[in-house]
């Protein structure tokens, strides 16, 4: 998995590169055919908001995430991701057990 984090507005530590590195590869868990993704962090006044687009083999997959804390719109956006992935993963596999019957 190729992972790309920006910053808009602000810089991206190596505290916060760490934290999101961790927070995606449990992603890997669930469905291991991501390929790339891409993370966009950005702060205006009180509202912090983290965002992602992942490419998956046969999909592209984007959710976003506001809280006043970075830490948890970057919970929030990998729980989002979560289920995107588990419902993809369900879908496909519903797509080759219907055409083996």
């Amino acid at each position: 998995m190729q992972l790309s984090i920006s910053g808009l507005h602000m810089d991206v530590t190596d505290a916060l590169k760490s934290y999101v590195t961790g927070k995606l590869e449990k992603l890997e868990r669930h469905y291991d055919h991501i390929t790339n993704v891409h993370v966009v962090l950005s702060a205006k006044k009180l509202q912090q908001r983290a965002e992602a687009t992942i490419h998956i083999s046969g999909a592209e997959l984007f959710a976003d995430a506001d809280c006043e804390d970075l830490y948890a719109a970057i919970d929030k956006l990998a729980d989002k991701l979560d289920r995107q992935l588990i419902k993809h993963k369900e879908k496909v596999t519903n797509r080759h057990q219907r055409g083996r019957h």
